[in-house]
């Protein structure tokens, strides 16, 4: 069968045959490695479809050129090497010498339906070179008959107006297709892709999620932050932990949770020996004790911490303490901070009441700036921090455990200082709702607050009392995990100061390890002090405290048992979900 596209009327059936054109390409090669561009069975050249058949310069394909000035209605003619080779584009000759006219064939041959001349092979239909668009539609009509780009209007963009968006939701997902989910899956395909079944004691964040957080459990101490080895835990606007980046399950931030799975009570034998859970733990010594400077006007009870940490950091013992300060945009409320120089330290003299997910804030990184220009592993810092706090940091040094971005902060620590307490409080629950929505006392109006002797004190700028109240009033502001803790006197820390057992003014101090005794040993020398004044509040506080947290803990409290509590146990007995990403947690 013929192809119709070959069948071209350009003249050559009154032309001889053209020799065959010389090849080096084999017999059997195919088409495409001869060079000669379409060559018939019988060796000849066939002659390419729809381009008349005229030898131009060395054997190319060509065209006469019109006779004349080169307008539009010549004549062909002129001698035969003149004429130049063209490259064809579809629906149009375009002239490659660059004359800028077109070759749309002479005006006199339209009348017979052949605009372009060229026999109806090109496949204009007799449009005068204008063909219809390839998807069959017609020229657009911004371009005029001759191809030309005409004037273009455009609408000037409104002024002193805004995109109308009431009514509607700009979150609003339009004309999405029939069956398609476009939400991010959750984390039930991992199991649809790779058809594995999780087992039940490999833990991811989800669980913490769900066991910790979700449940209003979480303390806010910052360990799991501090746990993780790639980084994909961060702390969110609210101050709690949140997945930043995909979880790896490697359980680590369950593992080392106070209130997932950490068995606190074991970190207190391991860190203080095997008497350090009875009483008030097994202390070295203990004193009441204030600094006598002016500046402990401004401090917490005696002034103990600050004074502390000043001469750590003269003696060259530490870099920098990682205290509390205060938010520049929020009154009251505590931040953490790495201070370097005994002025810093005695600007954030004094207690907070909420906590700053100080763990969480080990990253040498963004304290660089601050630090000595030596090798991590040479750096020392001291830790201030709740009990809870200095748990979480024994247990995450006694394992050499990589913990990525916190990992230099980590084993920078060297010496830790517990702030005793019962409790601590969400900010905005405390400041905001009981303080001065409640009470009327907004935040820019305190000057100090303290729990002293079971009461909330709230003092005025001026250092006058304001408010003195049961604190047990206050519970609802309380950290719900808080009273799971049964860590009054802080046991894993070197040193544990408070109030309980001193008169005013003065702090209690204990004295745990053998660094917190060199600490104390470099304070002494500038302290007001003496033998703890009432051993017996102390111990009585810390019976009490242990008493609320076995009402509260839903796990037996045994100081013998692992340290580490498997997620399906606690799941078991908390009543939480096991595996809970599997259901899209």
């Amino acid at each position: 069968m013929t192809d119709e596209r070959d069948r071209v009327d350009d003249g050559s059936a009154d032309r001889p045959a053209a020799e065959p054109r010389s090849s080096d390409a084999p017999a059997d090669a195919a088409p495409e490695l001869a060079e000669t561009g379409d060559v018939a069975r019988d060796g000849t050249d066939r002659p390419l479809p729809r381009v008349p058949d005229a030898g131009g310069a060395d054997g190319e394909a060509g065209v006469p050129p019109v006779s004349g000035d080169g307008s539009r209605g010549g004549r062909v003619g002129g001698d035969p090497s003149d004429w130049k080779p063209i490259r064809y584009v579809r629906g149009r000759d375009r002239d490659p010498g660059g004359d800028g006219d077109a070759r749309d064939g002479a005006d006199d041959a339209s009348a017979a339906g052949d605009a372009c001349g060229c026999g109806g092979a090109c496949g204009c239909g007799g449009t005068g070179g204008r063909p219809a668009a390839a998807d069959g539609g017609t020229t657009p009509a911004n371009v005029d008959a001759d191809g030309t780009l005409r004037d273009l209007e455009f609408t000037p963009p409104a002024e002193g107006t805004s995109q109308d968006v009431d009514g509607g939701d700009p979150a609003e997902r339009v004309n999405v297709p029939e069956g398609v989910d476009l939400d991010t899956p959750g984390y039930s395909i991992r199991g649809e892709m790779n058809d594995i079944e999780t087992p039940d004691e490999k833990t991811w964040f989800m669980e913490l999620d769900a066991a910790v957080i979700d449940e209003g459990r979480c303390i806010q101490c910052g360990t799991c932050v501090a746990s993780c080895p790639s980084d994909s835990i961060g702390i969110g606007d609210d101050g709690l932990p949140e997945l930043v980046k995909m979880c790896t399950g490697c359980s680590l931030c369950w593992d080392f949770c106070p209130r997932g799975g950490l068995r606190y009570e074991r970190q207190w034998k391991i860190t203080g020996g095997e008497d350090n859970v009875k009483g008030a733990g097994d202390p070295i010594t203990e004193f009441s004790a204030k600094v006598e400077e002016e500046w402990r006007e401004n401090a917490q009870d005696g002034g103990v911490v600050t004074s502390v940490l000043i001469h750590l950091l003269e003696a060259g013992e530490i870099d920098g303490a990682l205290v509390a300060t205060e938010s520049e945009e929020e009154p009251w409320k505590a931040e953490s901070f790495l201070a370097t120089t005994p002025e810093e330290l005695i600007e954030n003299a004094g207690s907070f009441y909420n906590q700053t997910m100080a763990l969480g804030n080990l990253g040498l990184d963004q304290w660089r700036h601050k630090l000595p220009d030596r090798p991590p592993e040479d750096l020392s810092l001291a830790l201030v921090g709740t009990p809870c706090e200095i748990e979480g940091i024994r247990a995450l040094r006694d394992f050499e455990w990589d913990y990525a971005a916190q990992e230099e902060g980590v084993r920078a620590v060297d010496y830790t200082i517990a702030l005793m307490c019962t409790k601590n409080f969400n900010y905005e629950r405390l400041v905001g709702e009981q303080l001065a929505e409640k009470r009327d006392i907004p935040p820019e109006d305190i000057g100090k607050l303290d729990v002293l002797h079971g009461d909330m004190i709230v003092y005025g700028r001026d250092g006058e009392e304001v408010l003195r109240e049961d604190v047990e009033r206050f519970h609802d502001a309380a950290l719900k995990g808080c009273d799971e803790c049964a860590d009054f006197t802080g046991y894993c820390a070197d040193l544990a100061v408070g109030s309980v057992g001193s008169s005013d003014e003065y702090s209690s101090v204990i004295v745990r390890t053998e660094r917190g005794m060199r600490a104390w040993e470099l304070t002494e020398p500038d302290l007001d002090y003496h033998d703890l004044e009432d051993r017996s509040a102390i111990g009585g506080l810390q019976s009490w405290d242990k008493k609320k947290a076995f009402e509260s803990l839903k796990r037996p409290f045994d100081p013998d048992a692992p340290r580490f509590i498997e997620y399906t146990d606690h799941a078991e007995r908390y009543g939480t979900v096991v595996n809970p990403h599997e259901a899209d947690h």
